[in-house]
């Protein structure tokens, strides 16, 4: 994580760890004016695209691990909301532009403080150009998903979870995080 050498406030060079009156975790603080220097988790928003039983995957062209594949998703940015950030996130490594069906799951990776919403998304229109964060861009029927290739576990896990709901005709919306080392994921 970032943490600057200088109080952006003041300017002043004495920064340090400490819990601020009122708060209960250590934060970097100014100890000339004050300043709290928040260091909070990112979010990353996405979707599960589907069009006629397939699913929509983009292979990495960036690190970390370029050629694996994943959904597409990304970071959240400023001023956007997280459907906001879902779809433009879509529109950029996919050159796909989606319609939110509903949120389908929200995962935490503490250890290194980000978090993971995932939407379900229609595609409503295919333009078969992507930006330069993707490498390839495919509608994948569940049987030929290069499963051994998807980048993130957690995101392998909800793509077979939301396959298998598919077949079903039932969504849930789920909670999960690798707090423990192991994924586990509530409905």
């Amino acid at each position: 994580m970032f943490s600057p050498s200088f109080c952006p406030k003041c300017g002043g060079a004495d920064l340090g760890q400490q819990v601020p009156p009122g708060d209960t975790h250590e934060r970097l603080m100014c100890r000339g004016c004050g300043y709290i220097h928040y260091v909070n988790p990112k979010i990353i928003a996405g979707c599960i695209i589907e069009q006629d039983g397939k699913y929509l995957l983009c292979q990495r062209a960036i690190p970390p691990r370029p050629g694996t594949w994943t959904l597409p998703a990304g970071f959240m940015e400023s001023g956007e909301t997280t459907e906001q950030a879902a779809l433009r996130e879509v529109w950029e490594e996919s050159g796909v532009r989606a319609e939110i069906v509903s949120p389908y799951s929200i995962f935490s990776v503490p250890k290194i403080s980000e978090v993971y919403i995932i939407f379900r998304a229609l595609a409503l229109e295919i333009t078969g150009q992507y930006g330069p964060e993707t490498r390839d861009c495919k509608f994948f029927a569940p049987e030929d998903i290069p499963w051994e290739q998807i980048y993130y576990p957690a995101i392998r896990q909800i793509l077979e979870r939301y396959i298998e709901e598919r077949q079903a005709g039932v969504y849930g919306m789920y909670m999960g995080n690798d707090d423990s080392g192991k994924i586990h994921f509530m409905r």
